[in-house]
């Protein structure tokens, strides 16, 4: 699959017409209900857009939603492309890509993850303060991408003044938001209790399947991100609980009306900040 954004960005264009979000959100395994927080809302099927395949995984809608959220033009990508459905890097970071080419700063990505730190249980919601490749795969491998960086800086993936903004927003509305790092494999499997014991060696406090290249093409591009993920089981060995993707989508849905408000605070504070009030 190409990574030319042009063919999608024309349709995508005219569905906006003269919207224009600032902000995009990636809605991960059950927390499409996020989308339902927004006003005005108009949703474009991935089906009619260049380049986008469906979804088939549960919990993903398989649509772009623009809306308005904290009196602010935003846009949903509600469904990922992941590589463990066959997908190339390419595919799994277009819609990243459209975000750039729309002039959109600021990413919020959320995912479902497993937790790894002992002290996460399911339902902990996580600031990903760094992120640890595991996936064995960069989508950045191959031709220079119009616009992206050769070589770009990894050292803060994550911008740090979103994340204390989150951190301000969960404080003042009673949300309970941990810092961790974020281990990203392949998948579809879930994790062996040995690799789970590896990830913890190497720093992780939790892993999932999605989010790693698509941090990675943002911030080639230059977008800022902010990661927040919602802990829907410990991970394999901690727990006598075997894991199933129904338990996974319940958690996160579960903790989707804490997520939603932490979101919705984040949203209106980068609006607050660029009109001088923070």
């Amino acid at each position: 699959m190409s990574s030319d954004v042009t063919p999608a960005l024309a349709v995508v264009e005219a569905w906006l017409g003269g919207r224009r979000p600032a902000v995009a959100l990636v809605l991960g395994s059950g927390l499409g209900g996020l989308a339902e927080r927004l006003d005005d809302v108009d949703r474009l099927p991935y089906g009619r857009i260049p380049g986008f395949p469906g979804t088939m995984l549960p919990g993903h809608a398989g649509e772009l939603v623009a809306g308005v959220l904290g009196d602010r033009p935003v846009l949903c990508q509600s469904g990922r492309f992941h590589a463990y459905e066959g997908h190339g890097q390419a595919t799994v970071t277009l819609p990243c890509r459209l975000f750039a080419a729309l002039g959109i700063g600021t990413v919020i990505l959320t995912n479902a993850a497993g937790g790894i730190r002992r002290s996460f249980a399911p339902g902990t919601l996580m600031c990903i303060a760094d992120q640890v490749n595991l996936t064995w795969a960069n989508p950045l491998v191959g031709a220079l991408v119009p616009g992206d960086i050769r070589f770009p800086d990894m050292s803060a993936p994550f911008d740090a003044e979103l994340i204390a903004l989150a951190h301000r927003v969960a404080g003042a509305g009673g949300v309970r938001l941990e810092d961790g790092v974020y281990g990203g494999v392949l998948g579809p499997s879930y994790e062996t209790p040995a690799e789970v014991r590896m990830l913890e060696r190497l720093g992780a406090d939790a892993v999932g399947m999605s989010t790693i290249a698509e941090v990675i093409a943002l911030r080639a591009q230059g977008l800022r991100c902010l990661g927040l993920s919602t802990i829907t089981n410990r991970a394999a060995g901690l727990s006598l609980a075997r894991l199933s993707h129904t338990d996974v989508m319940a958690t996160a849905r579960a903790a989707g009306a804490a997520l939603g408000r932490l979101v919705e605070g984040v949203v209106a504070g980068l609006r607050a900040r660029e009109a001088g009030a923070l």
